[in-house]
């Protein structure tokens, strides 16, 4: 079987596959991180891992990890399935790697927009001809509840919730409205400005909040939730 590990934030998603099927997702705590992937390396026979992490590794995690596993760490000198046309190729999140490598993948020969639904919003774009242009980045919704709260004096923390009018007829409601509909709009206006110059788009929306999005979009969408485990693991089989 083949490892993925995906370390975001605040959680672990993991995920099995075997003979290139998705066997199986676990999820966790980033602080059961060693305890959890323990139990996964006793109980099933692993190939190659790759890994992925937002944030940098200690070295205690990667000696962890080379005294269970053969793995990859992806960074931006992994070889990916794409051209790489950012400018700033260092900076590029493993999180936006994986998810170009997802798009060249299961969407080959594509114009595609990749919309990453999570702590921040990304939007990643790879044209047809596999070139990786790049994109967005802006703050997630639960990141904008916060900011209401944490910048202002008097506003209350909140979490997602579906407005129930456009026009907020309450301090909540109003919350609400601001920053579900703030978004939802952002992200139409943004397809709508990659429509302009590439008519033939594909969009995939990913990510925590996709789900919950995806029904107040104007725009037809793919929603994929499991995009950066399937990017990490083309990627994974890529360098093999």
């Amino acid at each position: 079987m083949y490892l993925i590990i995906d370390i975001g934030n605040t959680r672990v998603k993991t995920a099995l596959y075997r003979e290139e099927n998705l066997f199986e997702i676990f999820a966790f705590k980033k602080e059961e991180f060693h305890h959890k992937i323990e139990k996964i390396a006793k109980k099933y026979t692993i190939v190659k891992t790759i890994i992925a992490s937002v944030g940098k590794l200690t070295e205690e995690d990667r000696q962890f990890l080379t005294h269970n596993f053969d793995y990859i760490e992806l960074d931006s000198s992994t070889p990916v399935p794409f051209i790489n046309n950012y400018d700033t190729p260092d900076t590029l999140g493993v999180d936006r790697i994986a998810l170009v490598a997802a798009a060249v993948h299961l969407f080959p020969k594509t114009n595609l927009l990749v919309i990453d639904a999570g702590t921040c919003i990304t939007f990643d774009f790879v044209t047809a001809n596999n070139e990786y242009l790049g994109g967005a980045i802006s703050p997630g919704i639960q990141t904008r509840y916060n900011s209401l709260s944490d910048y202002t004096a008097n506003l209350p923390r909140l979490s997602k919730e579906h407005p129930s009018f456009f026009i907020g007829a309450n301090t909540n409601d109003s919350i609400h409205s601001g920053v579900v509909n703030g978004v939802c709009k952002e992200i139409d206006g943004v397809i709508e400005q990659y429509r302009a110059s590439y008519k033939k788009l594909t969009i995939v929306l990913t990510g925590g909040d996709a789900d919950f999005l995806s029904s107040q979009l104007k725009s037809s969408i793919f929603v994929r939730p499991f995009f950066l485990i399937e990017g990490l693991y083309s990627i994974l089989k890529f360098n093999l």
